[in-house]
């Protein structure tokens, strides 16, 4: 059984990459000219993690808080971003995406999600099953071992809107 794990353990670390560059690169091309990668990464970041605080967005992007607020700043003004002041905290401000942001965000995803369809359609159907039962079995695994929350699940074409909330697809 070693063996099995350890070679599921380096396909994982072949492959991986190789799809995360495959999935930043479209997402790039998508996101328009005016918004840089680390602020389209906040965008992604705050759907998946709606009332973040500025330290929580900042330890994700690795930037200081500083360069955090000025950019989060320059989203808001644009109306990607609003800033409510916690219910809870007066001292925090939570940070959101607003109908914008997550439309901006949404059509992003989509048209990456139709881009990769279209080279899994040429699949026999058996083997997308077999890849989607892999992905849960490699969720629970990845689960099993940390503490975090939950590892996003693949979203239907068109999300619901549960408190506003985002997989980063594993770009943010």
């Amino acid at each position: 059984m070693k063996n099995t794990a350890e070679a599921v353990a380096r396909e994982i670390l072949d492959v991986a990459p190789f799809a995360m560059r495959l999935i930043r690169d479209e997402m790039r091309s998508r996101r328009g000219a005016d918004l840089t990668v680390p602020q389209f990464r906040t965008l992604l970041f705050l759907q998946r993690k709606p009332g973040s605080a500025l330290r929580e967005l900042a330890e994700h992007l690795g930037l200081t808080p500083p360069t955090v607020s000025a950019m989060v700043n320059s989203l808001a003004v644009r109306g990607l971003i609003w800033r409510p002041d916690s219910q809870f905290d007066r001292r925090r401000v939570e940070l959101r995406l607003t109908a914008r942001g997550n439309a901006l965000v949404d059509r992003v995803r989509a048209e990456t999600v139709a881009l990769f369809s279209k080279r899994f359609e040429k699949m026999p159907p058996e083997d997308c099953q077999t890849i989607l039962a892999a992905f849960e079995s490699l969720r629970a695994a990845l689960q099993g071992e940390k503490e975090q929350p939950d590892l996003p699940r693949a979203r239907p074409h068109a999300r619901s809107r549960e408190a506003g909330e985002a997989g980063e697809a594993g770009v943010g």
